[in-house]
C-alpha cells in the first residue's frame, strides 16, 4: 500500500521546493517518481552459494537432495584384475574400507555428503584415515575447509585443512602416489585447481527466483492483495495536507489495513480522500513468469527435468517415469561412473593396481526396466554366444583394454 504525498518532500533542493510552489495554482501536483536501479547479484564463494542456494532456495534444495541420494544408492562393486567372472569381490580390503565408514557417519551418509558438496560447490573431498599406512575410516571433507597446494609443475602438490583453528596439511608421497587426500572436481574452464559448480552457473536465475519469493511474501504482507493510492482532493483553501495530517493517515494505515490479518477490512474515508486500487500490470505478470522460467533453468543446470521438480509448463518427456529414466541415463550413471573411476586411482597405491572399482548399476530399481528389455534382446538374439552375451551385458570386464589405459 502506497500514500503519495501531493508535494515534494523536504528533502528536495530548496530551488525546486519554491519552484514547485510557485507553480502550484497551474499545474498538477507530482504523484510519484521511479527511477530503474542495476540488479544485484549475490556473492559467488562457496559460503554464499550454500547459504542463498542451497539454503534458501527449495528447487535446488530438492534438485541436490535428488542428486546426492541418488547417486549415494548405487552400490560400488569392488574387484580383481585377475579374478574370473563378474562377482564382486565382497571381503577384499578396499571393499571393506569403502563399506565401512567412519565411527560416526555411514557410508551412504559420506557418499550423500560428497555428492551434495559437488554439486553446491563443484569441488569434493575425501580424507581417508591411515592406520599404518592403510586407509581405515572414510571421511568427507567441506570445500570451503580445504584449499589446494600448487607444486612447481603447476599441479596439485597437496591439500590444507582448516576448521576451529585447526590446520593440517595432507602431502602426496612422490614416490609411491599415495595421498590421504581424493579431490574431485567439476571442469572449470578457467581454473586449473578447482572445480565449477552447477549452482554457481545457476546464480542469476536463484536470485530471480528468491527475490520473487520476496515479492510474493511482501504482497501477502500488504492484505494479499495489490497496492492502491489515497488520492487527496481537499478543498477550497486546502492545496496539501499537513505533515501532522500525512504522518498521522500514514500510521493508521499500516496498522489497521496492513498485514494479511487485516485483509478485507473495510476502510473509512473522509475529508477530500479517495482510494485507487492499482491492479498487477503486465510487468508483475511477466514476473511471475520470470520466476517459473528461473527454476525450470536451475534444474537444467543440475540435469534435473523440472518435470520430477513438479515444475509446471514442462512437456519435454510423455510421463513422470521417461523423465526419471532421463534423470538416470544423462545425470547419475555419468556422475556415479565418474566417482566410481576415480576412487579407483585413488586406492590403487594402497591396495594394489590391480584394484577394480565400478558401480553396480544392476542393483538401481529405477534402471530395472531397461535391463529387463535388454535381456530381452539378447536371450532373443540366438546368433549369439552365451559369452558375447555376458559381454554386451556388461557383466564381464575387457581386462586388456582397462590394462592399456592405466586401470
Amino acid at each position: 500500500m502506497k500514500h503519495w504525498r501531493p508535494w515534494p518532500q523536504k528533502s528536495l533542493s530548496k530551488s525546486f521546493a519554491q519552484k514547485s510552489q510557485s507553480s502550484a495554482s497551474t499545474s498538477k501536483p507530482l504523484i510519484a517518481l521511479h527511477l530503474a536501479g542495476r540488479a544485484q547479484w549475490s556473492a559467488r564463494d562457496y559460503g554464499a552459494l550454500a547459504r542463498e542456494g542451497y539454503q534458501k532456495n527449495a528447487v535446488v534444495y530438492r534438485c541436490v537432495r535428488l542428486i546426492s541420494e541418488a547417486a549415494a544408492s548405487v552400490p560400488l562393486c569392488v574387484r580383481r584384475q585377475s579374478s574370473q567372472g563378474a562377482r564382486c569381490e565382497t571381503g577384499d580390503p578396499a571393499e571393506k574400507f569403502l563399506m565401512r565408514g567412519n565411527p560416526m557417519t555411514t557410508a551412504t551418509e559420506i557418499m550423500e555428503s560428497f555428492y551434495g558438496y559437488l554439486q553446491v560447490g563443484g569441488n569434493a573431498y575425501l580424507e581417508a584415515s591411515l592406520v599404518g599406512g592403510v586407509p581405515s575410516a572414510l571421511y568427507a571433507l567441506r570445500p570451503d575447509r580445504v584449499s589446494v597446494l600448487t607444486g612447481r609443475d603447476g599441479w596439485p602438490a597437496g591439500y590444507d585443512y582448516e576448521a576451529g583453528g585447526y590446520k593440517r596439511r595432507f602431502r602426496r608421497d612422490v614416490s609411491t602416489g599415495r595421498t590421504a587426500i581424493h579431490h574431485m572436481r567439476l571442469f572449470h574452464p578457467s581454473d586449473d585447481s578447482y572445480g565449477f559448480s552447477p549452482l554457481e552457473a545457476a546464480a542469476q536465475s536463484v536470485d530471480i527466483h528468491n527475490e520473487g519469493g520476496r515479492w510474493a511474501k511482501a504482497l501477502l504482507d500488504n492484505s494479499a492483495r495489490p497496492s492502491g493510492a489515497l488520492v487527496y482532493k481537499g478543498g477550497e483553501g486546502m492545496e496539501r495536507l499537513t505533515d501532522e495530517q500525512f504522518e498521522r493517515l500514514k500510521s493508521e494505515l499500516e496498522g489497521q489495513h496492513g498485514g494479511a490479518s487485516h485483509a478485507g477490512r473495510p476502510m473509512v474515508l473522509e475529508g477530500g480522500l479517495d482510494w485507487k486500487s492499482m491492479s498487477l500490470s503486465p510487468t508483475d505478470m511477466d514476473f511471475i513468469q520470470a520466476r517459473r522460467e528461473a527454476a525450470r533453468e536451475i534444474a537444467l543446470a543440475f540435469g534435473v527435468p523440472p518435470m520430477l521438480l513438479g515444475i509446471p509448463g514442462d512437456n519435454t518427456y510423455a510421463n513422470y517415469k521417461e523423465a526419471n529414466q532421463a534423470f538416470w541415463r544423462q545425470t547419475i550413471l555419468p556422475l556415479v561412473s565418474k566417482t566410481a573411476r576415480g576412487l579407483q586411482v585413488w586406492l590403487q597405491p594402497f591396495f594394489g593396481d590391480d584394484l577394480r572399482i565400478m558401480a553396480d548399476f544392476d542393483q538401481v530399481p529405477a534402471l530395472s526396466d531397461e535391463r529387463a528389455k535388454l535381456w530381452a534382446r539378447l536371450s532373443a538374439a540366438s546368433f549369439l554366444t552365451d559369452a558375447e552375451r555376458r559381454d554386451m551385458a556388461g557383466l564381464t570386464q575387457n581386462i586388456n583394454m582397462e590394462a592399456s589405459h592405466g586401470g
